[in-house]
C-alpha cells in the first residue's frame, strides 16, 4: 500500500485502511476527509452499522493522534450523526459517485462545515449535551432521503 506521504492520491481504500490504521498524519484529518470516512462507510455498509463504525473510528483517530477530547474539542457525536444523515441523504438522492473524491465535488455543499447552523443553533449545537449525546435541530429537520434507505 502506498504511503500516505506519496504523491499520488490514495485510492478509496487505501483512504480508508489508513484511517482505520490511525496512519493518515493528522494534519489530513480534514473535515473533507471525515466526510469521506462518511461516505465510504455508507457506500459498503447500513446506515446504522456505518454510524458505529464511524464514531468508534473517529474516537481511536483521535485518541491515537493524541486529539484530546474537551468542551470544545474532540469527538462530538450531535455533529457525527448530523453529517452522517447529509452525506447519506445525499448518497441515496444521488447515488454513489467513481470515488469519495468525485462526490465530494459533484457536492460541494457536505464540504461546508458551517452547513449544519442551517439546522441547529450555535448554542445547541455548541453544547455540552450535544456533544456527548445525538440532539436533534432546532431550526429545521435533517433530511431524510425520499427513496428510503437504499444507496443506488
Amino acid at each position: 500500500m502506498p504511503s500516505v506521504q506519496d504523491s499520488l492520491p490514495l485510492s478509496d481504500d487505501e483512504f480508508l485502511l489508513s484511517f482505520e490504521a490511525q496512519s493518515l498524519p493528522r494534519e489530513q484529518w480534514t473535515h473533507r476527509a471525515h466526510v469521506k470516512v462518511a461516505y465510504l462507510y455508507l457506500t459498503r455498509l447500513s446506515f446504522d452499522d456505518a454510524l458505529m463504525r464511524v464514531r468508534s473510528g473517529v474516537q481511536a483517530f483521535n485518541s491515537a493522534k493524541g486529539i484530546v477530547d474537551s468542551p470544545t474539542g474532540g469527538y462530538h457525536e450531535t455533529m457525527t450523526c448530523a453529517w452522517l444523515h447529509l452525506v447519506h441523504t445525499t448518497l441515496c438522492q444521488s447515488g454513489k459517485a467513481t470515488s469519495a473524491e468525485a462526490f465530494l465535488d459533484e457536492h460541494p455543499q457536505l464540504t461546508q462545515k458551517r452547513i449544519l447552523l442551517l439546522f441547529y443553533s450555535r448554542d445547541r449545537i455548541m453544547s455540552v449535551d450535544a456533544k456527548r449525546t445525538f440532539i436533534e435541530p432546532d431550526l429545521a429537520p435533517l433530511p431524510r432521503p425520499v427513496n428510503g434507505n437504499a444507496v443506488r
